[in-house]
């Protein structure tokens, strides 16, 4: 047969397939739909500007979903401590004393059964807003994630939209104790709670007169800070502007509820909620209960939590069996860095998935900095086969630096072999933050925190990603040649995650045995090869930053065989516009590949 009679499958055709895999894209909601250019220094929502939910346009999601797209994570939606001045709508003011910088910081929860009004066009209606906003992201395809961050609340937690028979945090709390199963905070007693000594000559709002700023905020007694720190007076690098919420662990770390038997790691869900059904709980795992309740009610259709590992495994299967019970395809995403409480939080606490950085990412990283060696890349792969599709993978986020910084590669470009690796390696989902894209470096400094990490703090405009806004046509209208070809290969990768039948299958490293190969193969290359069923791709990517010929890639002749007991294969590279057939005689289980800086292959085999 010659590749002449053989169908090309084209770029994209495995478009029209069924979607293989979910793909996140983060976005920090109040920079998303910025046109400002300004970014100041500690500048005001006036002088800097602020997105809105009204930017999230249908010609906006509509760019956003041909990424490949099936969930948005909307980061920073539940109202957090602000500086701005929102008295008018019966908002009280938050203390810059306790405020990470001029925005706030999204995990600083005041009220989580209302939304940030930073974000509304009206702040009165700013909860009927993101109803909507809920609403439009649904009619374009795509489903809703917001963050829960159960381990600390804001300083000062007000809710004003309490539902009927819900109480605000603390509000029944005998204060005159450390612990109390049922508070929902730990307590100092006696002593009032004292401002953070600054330190490296931090002071709030960059020195800005404030009538709040004067080093003192009142809490009495004072309350555990948000990381744990029990005195009165945090430490400057402490979580300072949050508490730290009590889920029934006393201070000497045992713990004041029902363990879970550890049979119930082969449990479904659906027993995990009968099991809870007739405890005692504490009363802050009936409260985020009810808060989830309330959300999903709205139409969220999940929840990212902030570091979960924080709080015990068995309010999560109490949590999450309750979240399940209610909408069975809920998507429950963790925070948890370490990996030998991974199993325990899928298993026992029933999570659908986990960041995979501590492993997979930070092994990545390094090899793009070309510090490290692929070799880490297949060796974590397969310690992690048994729970590889829950391991979520991402390049970026808002914890991290932005590739294109300094601090990180210097170069967007140093993503797209990473980028390849990362989306395609596994049956995991495939998380990608807004602006990653197109190359953002996260080199303004706005305030609060250093640059390479786009601020969570303050306000401001993210340029690379304001130049495919291009003031709201959100048409990369403004985008450079390189970065409107950045997105292009984003866009083709992230597709091939998201819809690719052979995401869904086997996975197998050819790193190994391409090393053992007479040819250019070496730590600066990874393969791989996935499948399910007759569709099959062969993946390469090359992290040098020279081209490099003659790259021997070793291709098992057990899968040959299986694939093609007689006659010939025939390989197209799906990040080419015009796929060129290559053919692979039979016998043969070599393929020899030429390489431009930093590329990538993906073959689809037929």
């Amino acid at each position: 047969m010659t590749p002449e009679s053989i169908e090309s499958p084209g770029s994209m055709s495995y478009l029209s397939e069924e979607r293989a895999k979910p793909v996140v894209y983060q976005v920090f909601t109040r920079l998303f739909g910025n046109t400002n250019d300004t970014n100041q220094p500690w500048g005001t929502l006036e002088q800097n500007g602020v997105g809105k939910f009204s930017d999230f346009t249908d010609t906006a999601l509509a760019g956003i979903r041909e990424l490949g797209v099936s969930h948005i994570w909307y980061t920073g939606v539940p109202h957090h401590a602000v500086v701005t001045d929102y008295t008018a709508y019966g908002i009280s003011n938050d203390d810059p004393d306790v405020v990470k910088g001029r925005a706030g910081s999204p995990y600083a929860v005041k009220d989580y059964y209302n939304v940030n009004p930073d974000l509304a066009d009206d702040p009165s209606q700013r909860l009927q807003e993101f109803e909507a906003l809920i609403d439009r992201t649904h009619r374009n395809g795509m489903k809703v994630i917001i963050d829960i961050v159960p381990n600390h609340v804001a300083r000062r937690y007000e809710s004003l939209t309490l539902p009927a028979g819900e109480e605000n945090f603390g509000a029944s709390d005998d204060t005159s104790v450390a612990y109390a199963r049922d508070n929902n905070f730990y307590y100092v007693v006696g002593e009032s709670f004292q401002v953070p000594e600054a330190a490296n000559g931090y002071r709030p709002l960059g020195g800005e007169p404030h009538p709040l700023a004067d080093g003192q905020f009142e809490e009495i007694p004072a309350k555990w800070t948000g990381n744990g720190a029990r005195a009165a007076r945090p430490d400057a690098n402490d979580w300072y502007e949050t508490v730290k919420i009590n889920y029934g662990v006393r201070p000497d770390g045992s713990y004041d509820f029902d363990r879970l038997p550890h049979s119930y790691r082969f449990e479904p869900y659906q027993k995990h909620a009968v099991f809870w059904a007739d405890k005692t709980v504490p009363d802050s795992w009936k409260k985020f209960r009810a808060i989830t309740q309330y959300w999903l009610a709205k139409g969220v259709d999940g929840f990212r939590y902030d570091m979960a590992e924080m709080v015990p495994v068995e309010f999560w299967s109490y949590l999450n069996s309750a979240i399940k019970m209610t909408n069975p395809d809920a998507f429950l995403l963790a925070e948890v860095y370490q990996p030998d409480l991974y199993r325990d939080y899928l298993l026992l606490g029933k999570m659908d998935y986990l960041y995979d950085k501590v492993e997979f990412y930070d092994n990545l990283k390094w090899v793009m900095q070309g510090t490290g060696d692929a070799a880490a890349l297949a060796e974590t792969q397969q310690r992690m086969q048994d729970i590889e599709p829950h391991m979520l993978h991402f390049l970026e986020n808002h914890d991290e630096q932005r590739i294109a910084s300094p601090e990180f590669a210097g170069n967007a470009d140093k993503g797209r072999p990473a980028m390849v690796v990362s989306a395609l390696i596994s049956r995991s989902p495939t998380m990608v933050y807004f602006g990653q894209e197109v190359g953002e470096d996260g080199s303004e400094e706005t305030g609060f925190g250093d640059p390479s990490r786009t601020t969570i703090f303050d306000y401001a405009g993210v340029p690379a990603h304001q130049r495919w806004m291009n003031g709201g046509k959100f048409d990369g209208g403004m985008l450079s040649e390189s970065e409107k070809s950045l997105r292009e290969f984003y866009r083709q990768v992230l597709n091939i995650s998201a819809f690719h039948p052979a995401m869904k299958g086997e996975y197998q490293s050819l790193h190994q045995a391409s090393l053992e190969l007479d040819g250019n193969y070496s730590k600066q290359q990874f393969a791989f090869v996935r499948w399910h069923n007759d569709r099959r791709l062969l993946v390469v990517s090359h992290f040098g930053e020279q081209a490099v010929n003659n790259v021997k890639v070793a291709i098992p002749g057990a899968l040959i065989q299986q694939w093609q007991p007689e006659g010939a294969l025939t390989l197209w590279d799906l990040l080419e516009d015009e796929p060129q057939p290559i053919k692979l005689e039979a016998g043969e289980n070599t393929l020899s590949i030429d390489f431009a800086p930093l590329e990538s292959k993906v073959y689809e085999i037929r």
